[in-house]
């Protein structure tokens, strides 16, 4: 199973994603597109940031991390 949802956030595409693993547990994952530069460096990706026991909790973590990154990284 893999759940993905995009928004925009102070110029980025965020796309929170949470994969279910064999044991049940969900990793947060990450794709940060920047929208708003020409620069090369346009897309993150992030995977396994933390496990959760459930799908909601993946995506908010993963959702909360890329705020804090584009944040303190922009």
């Amino acid at each position: 199973m893999q759940n993905k949802q995009t928004h925009q956030y102070n110029g980025y595409a965020v796309q929170p994603s949470a994969h279910r693993l064999p044991d049940g547990s969900f990793s947060s994952n990450l794709l940060l597109e920047r929208t708003n530069s020409a620069r090369v460096e346009r897309r993150y990706q992030f995977y396994s940031l933390d496990y959760f026991i459930s799908e909601e909790q993946a995506l908010r973590h993963s959702t909360r991390w890329a705020r804090n990154w584009v944040d303190t990284r922009g």
